[in-house]
């Protein structure tokens, strides 16, 4: 998986340079210097906004086991985003880093990798209504498009695999109890094998414990649909600091349309060369310059750096932090005499 993200990462580069160079780096460079500091202001700001309904939403399923740790999920969001935009990783390895920063926070393992579990799936269903909105506009806009068949696929099966992953969730502790019984019974039972089958139990009863609260799985994703809307409010501001009158609904669909195209090429580290040629080629769908789509992909890698940065920063001087009291407790530990019998 790393040799593969890498090698699709290496081609991406290549690809927007490529796409960078081919519609004008001059044009391209000199529509990014256009935005001013108040344009760019906006746009980064607004990046921080959106963390709230995003974290509340993991806050809300995660409320189903007696838990309320709202600033923990809400950190452990911005986690999960900086490493997906910052970072060398998948989607995938995002949100493992993002369920080991709400473990940070006080969060017990089981509860912090099922609630993550959830929450992206209720992120995905709210993706998969985000770009139907997107694909609406299309069609009002250019209803003959020659991208509107492979989408309209895309969503349609992305609809029968959010189902299937929701079905097998539900169905989790089951499933983790028949693994469970097998490495039980194997010839490797014992040791490590006895604890994984006591951490795929764990998971499977935490997962279905989650699942029971029906009503806020569809409150999480409320709130997940909420952040989509606010990422095309975020796409026009971008438009807009850069001098391009784009109709709001525009902005909304490119972003809508993106967001799925990113979610199919999810193993690719950060977008890079997907999020670009996807912005030249929906831009140029609804009549805009590529050089000017560009230079708002640049502008978002811009503004994604600029917060996840500091976001990784502070994640790993907690890490440090907790490292350090964990090996002060081990000493005071060891160094304690065992009480009398």
């Amino acid at each position: 998986m790393k040799k593969l993200s890498l090698v699709l990462a290496l081609l991406g580069l290549l690809l927007g340079t490529a796409l960078i160079g081919w519609s004008g780096a001059g044009a391209v460079v000199h529509a990014l210097l256009s935005v001013g500091w108040a344009g760019f202001g906006l746009y980064y700001g607004w990046q921080w906004l959106m963390f709230v309904p995003l974290g509340l939403a993991w806050d809300t399923i995660a409320r189903g086991r007696g838990v309320h740790r709202t600033r923990v999920f809400i950190g452990g969001r911005m986690v999960r985003d900086a490493a997906c935009n910052c970072l060398p990783f998948s989607q995938l390895g995002g949100f493992f880093l993002g369920a080991r920063a709400v473990m940070l926070g006080g969060i017990g393992w089981p509860l912090a990798t099922a609630s993550t579990v959830l929450d992206v799936t209720a992120e995905f269903l709210a993706e998969v209504a985000f770009a139907g909105i997107g694909l609406g506009v299309l069609l009002l806009h250019n209803p003959n498009s020659p991208v509107r068949l492979p989408i309209e696929i895309g969503l349609a099966c992305a609809v029968v695999a959010a189902a299937i992953f929701i079905w097998m969730q539900r169905g989790a502790n089951s499933l983790f109890a028949r693994i469970s019984g097998r490495i039980a019974s194997g010839r490797f039972a014992g040791g490590r094998m006895d604890a994984a089958r006591e951490r795929l139990d764990l998971l499977g009863q935490e997962l279905t414990a989650l699942h029971q609260h029906s009503g806020r799985l569809a409150i999480s994703f409320a709130l997940h649909l909420l952040g989509w809307m606010m990422s095309g409010v975020g796409t026009f501001i971008a438009y807009r600091a850069l001098g391009a009158h784009v109709p709001f609904e525009v902005a909304l669909a490119i972003e809508a349309l993106l967001s799925a195209i990113a979610a199919a090429t999810f193993l690719v580290p950060a977008g890079i060369g997907v999020q670009e040629a996807s912005y030249a080629g929906l831009g140029a769908i609804f009549g805009l310059p590529v050089d000017v789509s560009l230079a708002v992909s640049l502008l978002r890698r811009a503004r994604d750096l600029s917060v996840g940065v500091p976001v990784l920063l502070t994640w790993q001087a907690l890490e440090l932090r907790q490292l350090r009291r964990d090996r002060a407790a081990a000493r005071d530990g060891a160094g304690t005499p065992a009480p009398m019998p």
